[in-house]
C-alpha cells in the first residue's frame, strides 16, 4: 500500500492525501448499512472495492450498479465469514480477480437478541462465529500477503455495545468486545512479523490494524428498535441524534490512508459522545 505502488494519474506525482487510488479493499458485509457506506466511501477515494455479502445476490447486484454509476470499480463476493474455508476462498477470489488485498474491513455482523436465561448455545455460538471468528479468519487470510508486500490496512468494526454491554445482547456484546483484544493482538503481531521479515519501514505505510466502534447509527438494524426505546437511547447521546453511516465510513477511510501509518492497535469511537 505504499505511495510507489499506488496508481496515479500523472507519472511521478504522489496521490492526494487520503487517496486510495490503486488499492484493493475487501469489505465484509459490504453491500448494506455501514458496510455499504464504507464501500462507497473507499470506492469514491479511488479504491477497487470487493464487497462481501452472505446470500442476497439481488441486493449485491443493485449495490454494484450504484457504485458503477458513481464511477467506482467494484465486485461482489458471496460467502459465510463464519466458515474459515469460505473466508480463505473469498480472499483468494479477490486476489485472483484484482491482484491483491490492500485493505480489509471486517464489518460483517449479526444479532440474535435474547436474555442470558433464554439464550441457546446456537444463539451464542452463531453470533460469535460471524462477528468475532469471521474477523479472525479474514485477517488470517490476508495478513501473509500484506506482510510480504510490507503494507496493508485492517479495520475491525466493533460497537458501543462491546464497551457498555446491553440487556439481551450478551452474545453480541461479547463478540464486539472481543474485537478490541483481537485488534490489539493483530496490530502487535503485524509489526513483529514485518520486523522479522525485514519489511518494517519506520517511515513507510507498514501494516496497521485498528478498530472503529460505532454508537447507535441509523441503519436497518436500529430501525427494529421500538420508538420509545429509541427516544430513550437518543436522550443519552450528548449530540442528541443517531449517527449516519457516512460518519463511520469517513473514520474507516482515514485509518486506511497512508497518512495514518503511525496509528495501530487503537479503538476509534463514533458515538456522539455516548461513551466517554
Amino acid at each position: 500500500m505504499s505511495t510507489v505502488e499506488a496508481k496515479t494519474d500523472n507519472e511521478g506525482v504522489a496521490p492526494e492525501p487520503g487517496s486510495l487510488r490503486g488499492r484493493v479493499a475487501l469489505v465484509t458485509g459490504g453491500t448494506r448499512g455501514i458496510g455499504a457506506a464504507i464501500s462507497r466511501n473507499l470506492g469514491m477515494a479511488g479504491a477497487t472495492v470487493a464487497a462481501g455479502y452472505n446470500t442476497n445476490r439481488e441486493q449485491a447486484d443493485a449495490f454494484l450498479a450504484e457504485l458503477a454509476a458513481l464511477g467506482a470499480d467494484a465486485s461482489a463476493h458471496p460467502g459465510n465469514v463464519a466458515d474459515a474455508d469460505e473466508c480463505r476462498r473469498t480472499v483468494e477470489e479477490v486476489i485472483d480477480q484484482h491482484g491483491r488485498v490492500d485493505v480489509l474491513v471486517n464489518n460483517a455482523g449479526i444479532t440474535i437478541d435474547r436474555t442470558v436465561s433464554k439464550m441457546s448455545y446456537e444463539d451464542w455460538a452463531t453470533v460469535l462465529a460471524v462477528n468475532l471468528s469471521g474477523a479472525f479468519f479474514a485477517a488470517q487470510a490476508v495478513l501473509p500477503d500484506m506482510i510480504e508486500r510490507g503494507s496493508g490496512r485492517i479495520v475491525n468494526i466493533s460497537s458501543i455495545i462491546g464497551e457498555q454491554g446491553n440487556i439481551g445482547q450478551a452474545n453480541y456484546a461479547a463478540s464486539k468486545s472481543g474485537l478490541f483484544g483481537l485488534t490489539k493482538t493483530l496490530a502487535r503481531e503485524a509489526a513483529f512479523q514485518l520486523k522479522r521479515a525485514g519489511r518494517l519501514d519506520p517511515f513507510g505505510p507498514n501494516v496497521t490494524v485498528n478498530c472503529v466502534a460505532p454508537g447507535f447509527i441509523a441503519t436497518e438494524m436500529v430501525e427494529t428498535i421500538p420508538q420509545k426505546v429509541l427516544e430513550r437511547i437518543t436522550s443519552q447521546i450528548p449530540l442528541a441524534r443517531l449517527g449516519r453511516t457516512d460518519e463511520v465510513a469517513r473514520v474507516v477511510h482515514f485509518l486506511c490512508s497512508d497518512e495514518s501509518a503511525y496509528i495501530t492497535g487503537q479503538v476509534w469511537n463514533v458515538n456522539g459522545g455516548m461513551e466517554m
